[in-house]
């Protein structure tokens, strides 16, 4: 997941320069209260809140990711939107399958 991740990380800011447009260098209020949350956690209680954390975000990102890849207005976006979807599904499925273990 993390090759993934950072494969599209510099695919993206690769766009973006090429687009004139620069991408946010820090963590959004929500995304910080996330991390907050999890850095309280260790254990099981981590894992479980970690998992439930990746399969919203996931499945968030599908979604918007896939309503870019529609109806996206500029061409080279929805190119990487679309070529990135089948990644996010797969990640979403591991995402899933990891969660339901580790609700054991």
């Amino acid at each position: 997941m993390v090759t993934d991740h950072s494969k599209a990380n510099d695919d993206l800011k690769a766009l973006s320069s090429k687009k004139g447009m620069t991408p946010p260098s820090g963590l959004d209020g929500a995304s910080q209260a996330t991390k907050d949350k999890l850095s309280r956690l260790n254990g099981a209680d981590f894992d479980h809140a970690y998992m439930q954390d990746m399969v919203k975000d996931h499945q968030k990102d599908i979604a918007e990711f896939q309503k870019e890849a529609d109806h996206g207005s500029d061409p080279d976006v929805k190119a990487f939107a679309s070529k990135t979807l089948p990644t996010l599904q797969d990640h979403l499925r591991m995402a899933q399958d990891t969660l339901a273990a580790v609700k054991k």
